[in-house]
């Protein structure tokens, strides 16, 4: 079957978001006493505690982040955009360096590198506005929102008080980052793979 770039690219997502999905789900359920409230999604991939549960994390957010960036050169292809791909490009290159280097590894390190792959999957989120129909595209902005305003709160909680993680605790309130941007992902992809208009963006942003 002759897939064009869209559908190749809407794939790349959907099977990218979907496995890591699924592999955090494992990783949660082996990892001994994992607290999903309590703890950051780094520690499923911490060598030191997880075990076997930071094998499936850590390679799953780096295949993660393989598929984002190939996914990102089909939609330069299928789109002529500059700036969207771009915003996935350094999203899924972020993801690859936060699973090879686990919080065992470099701890200073990945927290930065996890930091800067949260803002630019915000960004991404938001900017793919330009390329859906509403009112899939206002879905897609107000994910992008909560991820931003994750974000915050999930900074303040860390550096102020504890109160900002809203009783989800500092677990919760990562994930109010992470699964936002994976439902887009998820979203995105689907989208993608289902759009038979025929049409392409050319605007060189």
């Amino acid at each position: 079957m002759n897939y064009d770039n869209k559908k190749v690219a809407g794939l790349l997502f959907f099977v990218g978001a979907a496995q890591f999905v699924l592999a955090v789900v494992v990783s949660e359920a082996i990892y001994p006493g994992y607290n999903v409230g309590q703890q950051i999604m780094s520690d499923l991939g911490d060598w030191s505690l997880a075990g076997n549960a930071a094998a499936i994390f850590d390679v799953s957010i780096v295949l993660l982040g393989i598929l984002t960036v190939a996914g990102a050169y089909f939609i330069q292809r299928g789109f002529q955009n500059r700036l969207f791909p771009s915003l996935l490009v350094i999203t899924g290159i972020l993801a690859v360096i936060v699973g090879v280097i686990a919080e065992n590894v470099f701890l200073s390190v990945h927290t930065i590198v996890a930091g800067f792959f949260f803002w630019f999957a915000a960004a991404s989120t938001i900017m793919s506005y330009k390329f859906e129909k509403p009112p899939l595209s206002y879905l897609f902005v107000i994910l992008g929102a909560i991820i931003l305003l994750a974000i915050v709160l999930f900074s303040l909680g860390n550096s102020v008080n504890s109160i900002f993680f809203l009783d989800l605790g500092i677990g919760g309130m990562q994930r109010f980052i992470v699964y936002p941007f994976l439902l887009w992902l998820l979203g995105l992809g689907a989208y993608l793979i289902g759009d038979s208009s025929g049409t392409t963006t050319t605007g060189k942003v």
